[in-house]
């Protein structure tokens, strides 16, 4: 029997979050509703609404987030079978429900050439990659189970 310890004042699903290394992310604004996001890895990307131009909205980060994280998770099994250098495009189109301002449904669309295999091995592979996304797709999992999303906190900028 495991002995399960917990934090004071912590929920039990608080306690089954295992923290994992992130490196930190932020967002700069540099105008009008218009912002640049960064990671500590140099990574950058330009954020606004579609009017800005060259620059993604929050809701198609969201869709691509989600469509990179699919791909990623199902990366190995495609790999394995179609070889290392396959190609795939991955769409994520679903409308926006203008009235409530968010996405109802969030599908993810492969495009991959699949007719190197018989109908078998075909089904065999789409099986093992949706398992593989059901596993290991941190977006996915996250929308499906609805993340807690406490109040923004509003800070002094430091020194």
């Amino acid at each position: 029997m495991t002995e399960q310890t917990t934090t004071p004042g912590a929920t039990p699903t608080e306690d089954a979050v295992t923290p994992s290394p992130t490196d930190p992310l932020w967002v700069e604004r540099n105008g009008t509703r218009t912002y640049t996001g960064f990671s500590a890895r140099g990574a950058r990307v330009e954020i606004g609404p579609a009017s800005a131009g060259a620059v993604f909205t929050p809701g198609e980060l969201l869709k691509v987030a989600l469509a990179a994280c699919a791909g990623m998770s199902s990366d190995r099994a495609f790999a394995r079978r179609l070889g290392d250098d396959y190609k795939t495009t991955i769409r994520v189109e679903d409308p926006k429900d203008m009235a409530e301002d968010r996405y109802p449904v969030l599908t993810e669309k492969f495009e991959i050439d699949l007719s190197a295999l018989d109908d078998e091995d075909r089904a065999k592979l789409l099986t093992i990659a949706q398992r593989s996304i059901d596993k290991a797709c941190t977006v996915g999992r996250t929308l499906e189970a609805g993340a807690r999303i406490p109040d923004a906190q509003f800070n002094q900028p430091e020194g």
